[in-house]
Parts: C-alpha cells; structure tokens; sequence
C-alpha cells in the first residue's frame, strides 16, 4: 500500500519519479523541470548566512570586524602537584589547629606561606606578584623608593608580622 502511494501520489492519479540528485519524487513532467534545477543547486557551495550583515543593512552602524588573534602565550609549565602538597599540608594544618581548640592546648604555628615559582618578586619591598601585576608595581614601587629609603629587613619584618595577624584566629568575646 505505500509503495503504491509513493509510485502514484496521494490521490493515485499519477506515477512519481525519483529525482536523482535529491530523491525526492516528482510526477514525470514536473521532473523534467526540476532535474537541471536540482543539479544546479547542488553543485554550489551556499555561504553560510550573515545575520548582522542583514540586520546592520541599512543603518549607520559600522561593521565590527573581528581583530586576529595575537601570538598564543607560551603554555607555562603546570605547577599543580605544588599547589596539591600546599592544599594538603592547609588541611593537616587545620585539622591540627581544631584539635587544639577542642583540647584547650596553644594553637600550633601556621604552616609557612609557600612561595609561588610564577610570582615575580619586586627588588622595591620584596613582595610576589603576578607577571602583569608585578609590570605595574614595580615601576610604581621604583618611584615611591626614589622618595622614601626603603630597608628591605624592615620591609620583610613587616610582612612576616602582617602574615601572622592575618593569620591568628579571630576571638569574640
């Protein structure tokens, strides 16, 4: 039965042929009209449409042209095993400082601060920075060290004595 309806149409009252190029099915006259359209057609490659090439037709508003990218950025080397062994000892860290707590002994030290292989160090105060971060604080620290005498032990203590404020445990009365 539907090989009847495919070879005869819907209403059975003319055979259907198909196309060779797409396959759909056509009545013989009406085949002989779409076989060199059909052939056209695919021969061609259709470029891709262009939404806001359509929708900016007519306006005032310039095309936005995408801007190449750059060089890719040297891949760095990952330091992910570093970052697992400092995650590690926080935790340990941690679970040692909770175990005082509950204990009621004197909070063991913190665990040093771990220093980050892709930090770059400023010559001015001795503290880490990203590259781009350390591009501008450097210079900016350069210009403050040419109006005031930094002493770079005074400088560290400094750290050392803010790292360990940070670090001790808030207490609420």
């Amino acid at each position: 039965l539907v090989e009847t309806q495919l070879l005869f149409g819907l209403h059975g009252n003319q055979k259907l042929f198909p196309c060779e190029v797409c396959g759909r099915r056509f009545a013989a006259d009406v085949l002989e009209r779409h076989g060199p359209i059909c052939r056209k057609l695919f021969n061609k490659k259709r470029k891709p449409f262009n939404s806001l090439k359509q929708r900016l037709q007519g306006t005032d508003i310039p095309t936005v042209r995408k801007v190449p990218q750059s060089k890719s950025q040297p891949v760095r080397k990952s330091n992910w095993r570093q970052q697992h062994e400092d995650f590690i000892n926080a935790i340990r860290s941690a679970k040692q400082c909770t175990l005082a707590i509950k204990e009621g002994r004197p909070l063991p030290p913190p665990p040093p601060p771990s220093i980050n292989p892709d930090y770059i160090q400023c010559p001015y105060c001795m503290r880490r920075f990203n590259e781009t971060a350390a591009n501008r604080h450097i210079n900016f620290c350069k210009d403050q060290s040419s109006r005031r005498v930094f002493d770079p032990a005074q400088t560290a203590a400094k750290l050392v004595s803010r790292a360990q404020v940070n670090l001790s445990p808030l207490v609420v009365a």
